[in-house]
This record gives structure tokens, C-alpha cells and sequence, in this order.
């Protein structure tokens, strides 16, 4: 008989078993929430869609146009929206490690693993309400096509991934500090306005502009704004101080995620 190391499992096997987890995760995240009845999880579409479409329809009623020619009911559409994408999915990781106690006593299911089944169910269900809204909007002709459908999903993509990060970052300080969770939600209500949501960085007074666009959802509204009208709005954004934001965001995010797993394993 031969004694050894007992071999650890391969790159490819350890990723497979990990995208099961990950998979179950969104799959019981998707019961708990939305139940096997009524709408389901068509809810985690319809949801952002209800509320886009009252902002929308309040905006036309009070004819509030920000003295510009946009078309209100397509503002509304690419700023609520999208916006709700970042809202929505720190909203949701806020708490997740701490609702999801229990199942980290399975050696399979990790911190980031909680994590990350949240972010991919509250960017695809942003981003899937995103294009419903926009193809029944079209068929009811209350908007037109994109300009350059390239740059829509390159806004959509960063503004994920900047959710992404500071859902990682929320998440795993939420986890370890009560004062994360109470700071956060009088945050996310100030950021809402801030965000791009009711305004385009050109209408701003030019003294004011370089403050908005220190936040980085800012910039991605921008490029998907530009990208939706085209040459009928001027738009301004950096890509390359979005992705720097991203990366430093998501590297403190992952730092902060290992530091949660130490802590929840030593309970």
C-alpha cells in the first residue's frame, strides 16, 4: 500500500462543482423569494418594469421634459431601469450572508458563492426587464431603436459590473458590522438622484459637472444614453476611469469577501 498526499481535485473539477453551487443557489434564492405560484419569478422582472413605467407615466402626466427634446417615456426607460440594477443588487447582498448562514456549513457553498448567485439574479432581471420594457415600448411606439445597441450593452455591462463590486464590498462589511447595513439604506437614497437617473451631465452648470461624474454609475448612464440617442444628446464619460473604479472596487470587494469567509468559518 502506497501513502500519499491525498491529490486535490483540478482546476476544471473544483470550477464545475462551483458553477453547481452556484446554480442551486439562484435556483433555491428563486423559491425563497418568489414562491412555485402566481407570477414566480417573472416578479424579478415585472418589478423594475412597474416602476419604470409609473416614473415614466408620472414624468408625462406633470410634462416634465428637463428642457430637453428626449422623449420622457425613453429617459425614463434607460435611467430607472438600469439604475435599479445597482439599487437593487447591493440592496440584496446587503443581507445575504447573514440569511444564508446555515448553508455555509456545506464545504461546497462559500461567501462569494452567496454573493454571486445574487448579483447574477438582480443584473439579469434588471437587464431583462431593461429589454422587455424597450420591445414593448417600441410596439406601442412610445420609443425608437437605439442609435448603437453596441454601447447600450457595453453602459448595461459596466453598470453590472460596478453593482457587482459593491455588492461584494457591502455584502461581505455587512456581515461583519450591523453599522454597514443602517448606513447603507439612507445611502442608496441619496445616491439615487446622484446617480444619472433624472438628469444627463451636460444640462448641469459646468462648475457642478466634475462632481457628478465622480460616480462611476454616472459615467455608464452617459454611454448608454449615447448610445440610445445618439447625436441628439452630448454626452460625457470616461471608460477608462469607469473600468480602474471597477477593478479597485471589485479587488476590495473580494479582499473583504476572504475576510468574511475567515470570520463566518471561526463562528
Amino acid at each position: 500500500m502506497t501513502t500519499g498526499a491525498v491529490a486535490s481535485p483540478s482546476l476544471r473539477r473544483s470550477l464545475a462543482t462551483q458553477l453547481r453551487v452556484i446554480h442551486a443557489l439562484l435556483l433555491r434564492e428563486v423559491i425563497t423569494r418568489f414562491g412555485r405560484r402566481n407570477v414566480g419569478v417573472l416578479w424579478l422582472i415585472l418589478e423594475p418594469m412597474l416602476f419604470t413605467v409609473f416614473v415614466a407615466g408620472l414624468w408625462s402626466a406633470a410634462r416634465l421634459n428637463h428642457g430637453s427634446s428626449l422623449p420622457i417615456v425613453a429617459f425614463a426607460v434607460t435611467g430607472y431601469t438600469s439604475v435599479l440594477m445597482w439599487r437593487n443588487t447591493v440592496g440584496r447582498c446587503n443581507a445575504a450572508v447573514l440569511q444564508n448562514m446555515n448553508l455555509l456549513f456545506h464545504r461546497n457553498v462559500k461567501v462569494l458563492d452567496i454573493l454571486i448567485s445574487r448579483v447574477l439574479l438582480e443584473c439579469g432581471g434588471a437587464a431583462a426587464s431593461f429589454l422587455i420594457l424597450t420591445l414593448m415600448m417600441l410596439a406601442a411606439e412610445l420609443m425608437r431603436l437605439p442609435e448603437d445597441p453596441l454601447k447600450v450593452v457595453g453602459g448595461l455591462l459596466l453598470l453590472a459590473w460596478f453593482s457587482a463590486g459593491l455588492g461584494f464590498v457591502i455584502g461581505a462589511a455587512a456581515s461583519m458590522s450591523e453599522l454597514v447595513d443602517r448606513i447603507w439604506h439612507p445611502l442608496a437614497y441619496i445616491l439615487l438622484p446622484l446617480s444619472g437617473a433624472m438628469f444627463m451631465v451636460d444640462w448641469l452648470p459646468a462648475q457642478t459637472q466634475a462632481y457628478a461624474l465622480a460616480l462611476p454609475m454616472v459615467h455608464c448612464l452617459e454611454l448608454l444614453r449615447e448610445g440610445y440617442f445618439g447625436s441628439a444628446v452630448r454626452t460625457h464619460y470616461d471608460l477608462g476611469y469607469v473600468v480602474t473604479f471597477n477593478l479597485v472596487l471589485t479587488l476590495a470587494g473580494l479582499v473583504l469577501v476572504r475576510l468574511a469567509s475567515r470570520r463566518v468559518e471561526g463562528l
